[in-house]
C-alpha cells in the first residue's frame, strides 16, 4: 500500500514537472514572439522612414517621390489590421521605383544620395530577416500550442494565439544587389 502511494506520488510529480516545463517553454516562446515582433516593427519603421526621407530629399523625380512618399506614409500610419497590406504596398512601390540599377546609381550620384541609397538598401535587406525570425517563432509556438496536453491543461493561459506577419517583402533587385556589395 505504501509503495503504491509512493509510486503514484512520483508519477504525479513527474507529470507536474513535465507540465511545468512545457508551460515555461511556452512562456519563453511567447516572450520570443514579443521580442521578434518589436524587432520587426522597428525594421519596418526604419524602412518606411528611410523611404520617406528619400522621397522628400529631391533626389528622385517628382512622380516617383509622390508614390514613394505616399506608400511610406501609409505604412507608418497604418492601423494594426491594415499593416501587412500597407507594408506590402511599400515594397511594391520600392520595386516599381528601383526596377533598374540605373535608378539606384542616379540616387547615389546626387548629393547625399550615397548614404541614402546605402541606408535604404540595408533597411530593405533587414525587413525579410526580421519577418522570418518572427514567423519562425510564431510557428514554434503554434506547434507547441497544438499539443494535446497544452490544450487540456490550458498551459497557454490567456495568451492570444500567435499570428504570423504575412507581407510582400521582396526587395527591389537593384537595392538587394547594392546591399550585398
Amino acid at each position: 500500500m505504501t509503495s503504491t502511494l509512493i509510486w503514484i506520488a512520483v508519477g504525479l510529480f513527474a507529470i507536474g514537472l513535465y507540465l511545468s516545463w512545457t508551460a515555461g517553454r511556452l512562456d519563453r516562446l511567447h516572450a520570443r514572439i514579443d521580442a521578434a515582433r518589436a524587432a520587426l516593427d522597428a525594421q519596418l519603421l526604419r524602412r518606411a522612414s528611410v523611404a520617406q526621407e528619400l522621397a522628400t530629399s529631391g533626389v528622385l523625380d517628382p512622380a516617383a517621390s509622390i508614390v514613394l512618399y505616399e506608400a511610406a506614409h501609409a505604412a507608418r500610419q497604418a492601423e494594426e489590421e491594415q499593416r501587412e497590406v500597407a507594408e506590402s504596398e511599400l515594397s511594391q512601390a520600392l520595386r516599381a521605383i528601383f526596377t533598374q540599377p540605373g535608378q539606384v546609381e542616379a540616387v547615389r550620384e546626387a548629393p547625399g544620395g550615397e548614404a541614402a541609397a546605402g541606408e535604404l538598401a540595408q533597411a530593405v535587406r533587414r525587413v525579410p530577416m526580421a519577418r522570418r525570425f518572427h514567423n519562425d517563432s510564431v510557428r514554434a509556438a503554434r506547434a507547441l500550442r497544438r499539443h494535446r496536453n497544452v490544450r487540456w491543461f490550458r498551459l497557454a493561459g490567456h495568451a492570444p494565439f500567435p499570428m504570423a506577419f504575412e507581407m510582400d517583402d521582396e526587395p527591389p533587385a537593384a537595392l538587394a544587389d547594392r546591399a550585398a556589395s
